[in-house]
Protein backbone atom coordinates (compact mmCIF):
# COMPACT_ATOMS: atom_id res chain seq x y z
CA UNK A 1 0.00 0.00 0.00
CA UNK A 2 2.89 2.38 0.66
CA UNK A 3 4.04 1.94 -2.94
CA UNK A 4 0.50 2.58 -4.21
CA UNK A 5 0.26 5.77 -2.15
CA UNK A 6 3.66 6.88 -3.46
CA UNK A 7 2.57 6.51 -7.08
CA UNK A 8 -0.80 8.11 -6.41
CA UNK A 9 0.92 11.07 -4.77
CA UNK A 10 2.86 11.43 -8.00
CA UNK A 11 -0.43 11.44 -9.94
CA UNK A 12 -1.77 14.22 -7.74
CA UNK A 13 1.43 16.23 -8.17
CA UNK A 14 1.18 15.86 -11.96
CA UNK A 15 -2.49 16.82 -11.91
CA UNK A 16 -1.69 20.18 -10.35
CA UNK A 17 0.10 21.20 -13.55
CA UNK A 18 -3.00 20.86 -15.70
CA UNK A 19 -5.99 22.85 -16.74
CA UNK A 20 -5.21 26.36 -15.53
CA UNK A 21 -6.38 28.09 -12.37
CA UNK A 22 -10.04 28.39 -13.33
CA UNK A 23 -10.43 25.19 -15.30
CA UNK A 24 -14.05 23.92 -14.98
CA UNK A 25 -12.78 20.38 -15.55
CA UNK A 26 -10.99 18.12 -13.05
CA UNK A 27 -7.25 18.10 -12.53
CA UNK A 28 -6.01 14.62 -13.42
CA UNK A 29 -2.60 12.97 -13.47
CA UNK A 30 -1.69 9.40 -14.43
CA UNK A 31 1.37 7.20 -13.83
CA UNK A 32 2.20 3.85 -15.41
CA UNK A 33 4.39 1.50 -13.38
CA UNK A 34 6.14 -1.61 -14.73
CA UNK A 35 7.93 -3.90 -12.27
CA UNK A 36 8.40 -1.16 -9.68
CA UNK A 37 9.57 1.50 -12.15
CA UNK A 38 7.64 4.43 -13.59
CA UNK A 39 7.64 4.01 -17.37
CA UNK A 40 5.05 6.60 -18.30
CA UNK A 41 3.22 9.58 -16.90
CA UNK A 42 0.99 12.41 -18.05
CA UNK A 43 -1.66 14.92 -17.05
CA UNK A 44 -4.69 16.58 -18.61
CA UNK A 45 -3.33 19.83 -19.98
CA UNK A 46 -6.35 21.60 -21.43
CA UNK A 47 -10.08 21.20 -21.95
CA UNK A 48 -10.74 19.30 -25.19
CA UNK A 49 -7.23 17.87 -25.35
CA UNK A 50 -5.92 14.40 -24.49
CA UNK A 51 -6.69 13.11 -21.00
CA UNK A 52 -4.03 12.15 -18.47
CA UNK A 53 -4.27 8.42 -19.28
CA UNK A 54 -3.77 9.09 -23.00
CA UNK A 55 -0.68 11.21 -22.36
CA UNK A 56 0.71 8.64 -19.93
CA UNK A 57 0.31 5.76 -22.41
CA UNK A 58 1.81 7.86 -25.22
CA UNK A 59 4.88 8.57 -23.07
CA UNK A 60 5.75 4.87 -22.63
CA UNK A 61 8.84 4.10 -24.74
CA UNK A 62 8.17 0.36 -24.92
CA UNK A 63 4.39 -0.29 -25.29
CA UNK A 64 5.07 -4.01 -25.05
CA UNK A 65 5.37 -3.62 -21.28
CA UNK A 66 1.82 -2.31 -20.87
CA UNK A 67 0.21 -5.76 -20.44
CA UNK A 68 2.43 -6.18 -17.37
CA UNK A 69 1.93 -2.70 -15.95
CA UNK A 70 -0.28 -0.87 -13.46
CA UNK A 71 -1.95 2.44 -14.26
CA UNK A 72 -2.42 4.88 -11.37
CA UNK A 73 -4.83 7.79 -11.81
CA UNK A 74 -6.30 10.21 -9.28
CA UNK A 75 -9.78 10.27 -10.89
CA UNK A 76 -11.88 7.48 -12.39
CA UNK A 77 -11.15 7.00 -16.13
CA UNK A 78 -13.91 8.31 -18.37
CA UNK A 79 -16.19 5.88 -20.18
CA UNK A 80 -18.05 8.21 -22.55
CA UNK A 81 -17.38 10.00 -25.82
CA UNK A 82 -16.90 13.69 -25.15
CA UNK A 83 -14.26 15.95 -26.68
CA UNK A 84 -12.01 12.86 -26.61
CA UNK A 85 -12.63 9.08 -26.81
CA UNK A 86 -13.19 7.06 -23.59
CA UNK A 87 -10.03 6.38 -21.61
CA UNK A 88 -11.48 3.03 -20.51
CA UNK A 89 -11.27 1.78 -24.10
CA UNK A 90 -7.65 2.92 -24.34
CA UNK A 91 -6.81 0.95 -21.20
CA UNK A 92 -8.62 -2.15 -22.43
CA UNK A 93 -7.12 -1.90 -25.92
CA UNK A 94 -3.59 -1.71 -24.51
CA UNK A 95 -4.35 -4.67 -22.21
CA UNK A 96 -3.29 -2.87 -19.03
CA UNK A 97 -4.29 -5.45 -16.40
CA UNK A 98 -4.50 -3.32 -13.27
CA UNK A 99 -5.77 0.21 -12.54
CA UNK A 100 -5.55 2.03 -9.22
CA UNK A 101 -8.01 4.93 -8.80
CA UNK A 102 -8.04 7.52 -6.01
CA UNK A 103 -11.69 8.62 -6.27
CA UNK A 104 -14.70 8.14 -8.50
CA UNK A 105 -15.83 10.81 -10.95
CA UNK A 106 -19.12 12.51 -9.95
CA UNK A 107 -19.75 13.70 -13.52
CA UNK A 108 -23.11 12.09 -14.46
CA UNK A 109 -21.78 10.53 -17.66
CA UNK A 110 -19.03 8.73 -15.73
CA UNK A 111 -20.09 8.27 -12.05
CA UNK A 112 -18.87 4.70 -11.60
CA UNK A 113 -19.37 3.61 -15.19
CA UNK A 114 -15.67 3.82 -15.96
CA UNK A 115 -14.75 1.47 -13.12
CA UNK A 116 -17.58 -0.88 -14.03
CA UNK A 117 -16.53 -0.97 -17.71
CA UNK A 118 -12.95 -1.85 -16.78
CA UNK A 119 -14.00 -4.61 -14.42
CA UNK A 120 -16.37 -6.06 -17.01
CA UNK A 121 -13.38 -6.26 -19.36
CA UNK A 122 -11.35 -8.18 -16.78
CA UNK A 123 -9.22 -5.31 -15.52
CA UNK A 124 -8.44 -5.37 -11.80
CA UNK A 125 -9.52 -2.02 -10.34
CA UNK A 126 -8.52 -0.81 -6.88
CA UNK A 127 -10.14 2.36 -5.54
CA UNK A 128 -9.72 4.69 -2.57
CA UNK A 129 -5.94 5.14 -2.54
CA UNK A 130 -5.30 8.72 -1.25
CA UNK A 131 -8.99 9.39 -1.82
CA UNK A 132 -9.10 12.28 0.65
CA UNK A 133 -6.15 14.06 -0.97
CA UNK A 134 -7.52 13.50 -4.48
CA UNK A 135 -10.97 14.76 -3.48
CA UNK A 136 -9.43 17.88 -1.94
CA UNK A 137 -7.53 18.58 -5.16
CA UNK A 138 -10.75 18.46 -7.20
CA UNK A 139 -13.10 19.84 -4.55
CA UNK A 140 -14.38 22.53 -6.93
CA UNK A 141 -15.22 20.03 -9.68
CA UNK A 142 -16.71 17.52 -7.24
CA UNK A 143 -18.85 20.13 -5.48
CA UNK A 144 -20.18 21.39 -8.79
CA UNK A 145 -21.43 17.96 -9.86
CA UNK A 146 -22.60 16.65 -6.50
CA UNK A 147 -24.37 19.80 -5.25
CA UNK A 148 -25.15 21.23 -8.72
CA UNK A 149 -23.80 24.65 -7.86
CA UNK A 150 -20.45 26.45 -7.91
CA UNK A 151 -17.90 26.00 -5.15
CA UNK A 152 -18.52 29.11 -3.03
CA UNK A 153 -15.91 31.23 -1.26
CA UNK A 154 -17.13 33.96 1.13
CA UNK A 155 -14.65 36.73 1.89
CA UNK A 156 -14.71 39.90 3.96
CA UNK A 157 -12.47 42.14 6.07
CA UNK A 158 -13.57 43.53 9.42
CA UNK A 159 -12.48 45.67 12.33
CA UNK A 160 -11.29 44.11 15.55
CA UNK A 161 -14.65 44.97 17.11
CA UNK A 162 -16.67 43.27 14.35
CA UNK A 163 -17.66 45.88 11.77
CA UNK A 164 -17.05 45.69 8.01
CA UNK A 165 -17.51 49.40 7.34
CA UNK A 166 -18.68 52.71 8.74
CA UNK A 167 -22.28 53.72 8.07
CA UNK A 168 -22.37 55.32 4.62
CA UNK A 169 -25.31 56.85 2.79
CA UNK A 170 -23.78 57.57 -0.61
CA UNK A 171 -20.73 56.85 -2.76
CA UNK A 172 -19.04 60.16 -1.87
CA UNK A 173 -18.05 58.67 1.50
CA UNK A 174 -15.11 56.27 1.02
CA UNK A 175 -15.18 52.84 2.69
CA UNK A 176 -12.85 52.00 5.56
CA UNK A 177 -9.81 50.14 4.22
CA UNK A 178 -9.04 47.23 6.55
CA UNK A 179 -6.77 45.17 4.31
CA UNK A 180 -3.00 45.51 4.32
CA UNK A 181 -1.16 45.74 0.96
CA UNK A 182 -0.23 42.08 1.29
CA UNK A 183 -3.84 41.03 1.92
CA UNK A 184 -5.05 43.14 -1.00
CA UNK A 185 -2.62 41.22 -3.15
CA UNK A 186 -4.04 37.96 -1.78
CA UNK A 187 -7.56 39.14 -2.62
CA UNK A 188 -6.57 39.71 -6.23
CA UNK A 189 -4.79 36.36 -6.33
CA UNK A 190 -8.02 34.68 -5.23
CA UNK A 191 -9.96 36.60 -7.88
CA UNK A 192 -7.61 35.20 -10.52
CA UNK A 193 -8.36 31.66 -9.31
CA UNK A 194 -12.17 31.72 -9.55
CA UNK A 195 -14.55 31.80 -12.49
CA UNK A 196 -16.95 34.39 -11.05
CA UNK A 197 -17.14 37.12 -8.41
CA UNK A 198 -20.31 38.55 -6.88
CA UNK A 199 -21.52 41.59 -4.95
CA UNK A 200 -24.93 42.89 -3.93
CA UNK A 201 -26.68 46.04 -5.11
CA UNK A 202 -25.84 48.17 -2.06
CA UNK A 203 -22.13 47.38 -2.31
CA UNK A 204 -22.12 48.09 -6.03
CA UNK A 205 -23.79 51.47 -5.52
CA UNK A 206 -21.63 52.62 -2.58
CA UNK A 207 -18.24 51.23 -3.66
CA UNK A 208 -18.45 51.32 -7.48
CA UNK A 209 -16.09 48.29 -7.53
CA UNK A 210 -14.25 47.02 -10.60
CA UNK A 211 -14.02 43.43 -9.31
CA UNK A 212 -11.08 42.82 -11.65
CA UNK A 213 -7.61 41.36 -11.15
CA UNK A 214 -5.05 44.15 -10.83
CA UNK A 215 -2.54 43.28 -8.10
CA UNK A 216 -1.85 39.79 -9.45
CA UNK A 217 -1.35 38.15 -12.82
CA UNK A 218 -4.27 36.31 -14.39
CA UNK A 219 -7.64 36.84 -15.99
CA UNK A 220 -10.46 38.67 -14.26
CA UNK A 221 -13.49 36.56 -13.26
CA UNK A 222 -17.00 37.01 -14.62
CA UNK A 223 -18.66 39.75 -12.59
CA UNK A 224 -22.06 39.09 -11.02
CA UNK A 225 -24.32 41.61 -9.36
CA UNK A 226 -27.87 41.66 -8.02
CA UNK A 227 -29.72 44.73 -9.26
CA UNK A 228 -33.45 44.24 -8.86
CA UNK A 229 -34.57 47.52 -10.44
CA UNK A 230 -31.46 48.34 -12.53
CA UNK A 231 -30.38 51.13 -10.21
CA UNK A 232 -26.63 50.85 -10.88
CA UNK A 233 -25.60 53.82 -13.09
CA UNK A 234 -24.39 53.00 -16.60
CA UNK A 235 -21.10 54.87 -16.02
CA UNK A 236 -20.11 52.59 -13.10
CA UNK A 237 -17.19 50.18 -13.48
CA UNK A 238 -19.41 47.09 -13.48
CA UNK A 239 -21.08 48.40 -16.64
CA UNK A 240 -17.90 49.36 -18.51
CA UNK A 241 -17.82 46.23 -20.67
CA UNK A 242 -14.19 45.42 -19.94
CA UNK A 243 -15.15 42.11 -18.33
CA UNK A 244 -18.24 39.91 -18.91
CA UNK A 245 -20.86 40.89 -16.34
CA UNK A 246 -24.12 39.18 -15.36
CA UNK A 247 -26.85 41.37 -13.85
CA UNK A 248 -29.70 39.53 -12.13
CA UNK A 249 -32.77 41.72 -12.20
CA UNK A 250 -36.57 41.82 -12.53
CA UNK A 251 -36.37 44.08 -15.59
CA UNK A 252 -36.39 42.75 -19.15
CA UNK A 253 -33.49 44.40 -20.93
CA UNK A 254 -31.40 43.63 -23.98
CA UNK A 255 -27.83 42.65 -23.21
CA UNK A 256 -25.13 44.93 -24.57
CA UNK A 257 -21.56 46.12 -23.98
CA UNK A 258 -20.52 42.74 -22.51
CA UNK A 259 -23.26 43.05 -19.87
CA UNK A 260 -25.93 40.33 -19.78
CA UNK A 261 -29.24 40.98 -18.00
CA UNK A 262 -30.90 37.88 -16.51
CA UNK A 263 -34.50 38.25 -15.27
CA UNK A 264 -35.31 36.32 -12.09
CA UNK A 265 -38.17 36.27 -9.58
CA UNK A 266 -37.07 38.22 -6.48
CA UNK A 267 -40.07 36.91 -4.55
CA UNK A 268 -38.53 33.44 -4.64
CA UNK A 269 -35.15 32.16 -3.42
CA UNK A 270 -32.85 34.58 -5.22
CA UNK A 271 -29.56 32.88 -4.43
CA UNK A 272 -30.77 29.50 -5.63
CA UNK A 273 -31.90 31.04 -8.93
CA UNK A 274 -28.49 32.65 -9.37
CA UNK A 275 -26.62 29.45 -8.54
CA UNK A 276 -28.83 27.39 -10.85
CA UNK A 277 -27.98 29.75 -13.69
CA UNK A 278 -24.26 29.63 -12.93
CA UNK A 279 -24.32 25.83 -12.81
CA UNK A 280 -26.09 25.72 -16.18
CA UNK A 281 -23.33 27.97 -17.56
CA UNK A 282 -20.63 25.61 -16.21
CA UNK A 283 -19.35 28.27 -13.80
CA UNK A 284 -17.85 26.07 -11.09
CA UNK A 285 -16.39 28.57 -8.61
CA UNK A 286 -17.76 31.77 -7.10
CA UNK A 287 -16.17 34.38 -4.81
CA UNK A 288 -18.65 36.51 -2.84
CA UNK A 289 -17.06 39.77 -1.65
CA UNK A 290 -19.99 41.62 -0.12
CA UNK A 291 -21.79 43.31 1.23
CA UNK A 292 -22.91 42.26 4.67
CA UNK A 293 -26.51 41.53 3.65
CA UNK A 294 -25.54 39.31 0.71
CA UNK A 295 -22.89 37.46 2.73
CA UNK A 296 -25.40 36.89 5.53
CA UNK A 297 -27.91 35.41 3.07
CA UNK A 298 -25.30 32.95 1.84
CA UNK A 299 -24.49 32.01 5.43
CA UNK A 300 -28.14 31.61 6.42
CA UNK A 301 -28.83 29.41 3.40
CA UNK A 302 -25.67 27.37 4.19
CA UNK A 303 -24.46 28.08 0.67
CA UNK A 304 -20.72 28.23 1.18
CA UNK A 305 -17.66 25.99 1.14
CA UNK A 306 -14.81 28.22 2.36
CA UNK A 307 -14.76 31.47 4.31
CA UNK A 308 -11.89 33.92 4.56
CA UNK A 309 -12.15 36.66 7.18
CA UNK A 310 -9.40 39.24 7.64
CA UNK A 311 -9.53 40.99 11.01
CA UNK A 312 -7.83 44.38 11.21
CA UNK A 313 -6.54 46.01 14.42
CA UNK A 314 -8.69 49.04 13.54
CA UNK A 315 -11.54 49.68 16.00
CA UNK A 316 -14.69 51.35 14.62
CA UNK A 317 -16.98 51.27 17.72
CA UNK A 318 -20.01 51.53 15.42
CA UNK A 319 -20.85 50.82 11.81
CA UNK A 320 -22.06 47.96 9.60
CA UNK A 321 -21.90 44.72 11.58
CA UNK A 322 -19.84 41.94 10.07
CA UNK A 323 -21.68 38.74 9.14
CA UNK A 324 -21.92 36.14 11.90
CA UNK A 325 -20.56 32.72 10.98
CA UNK A 326 -22.21 31.03 13.96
Amino acid sequence: MEAAEHYMARCIALAKHGGGKVNPNPLVGAVIVHKGRIVGEGFHRKYGEAHAEVNAVASVENPACLPESTLYVNLEPCSHHGKTPPCTELIIRNRIPRVVVACTDPYPEVAGRGIRRLREAGVEVITGVLEKEASELNRVFITSHTLRRPYIYLKWAQSIDGFIDRIRTDASIPPVLFSSPLMLQQVHKKRSEVMAIMVGTHTALLDNPSLTVRRWSGNSPIRIVLDRNLSIPSHYHLMDGTTPTLVFTTVERTSDNNVTYIPIDFSRNVLQQVLDHLYACRITSLLVEGGARLLTHFLQEKLWDEIQVETSPIRLVEGVKAPSIG
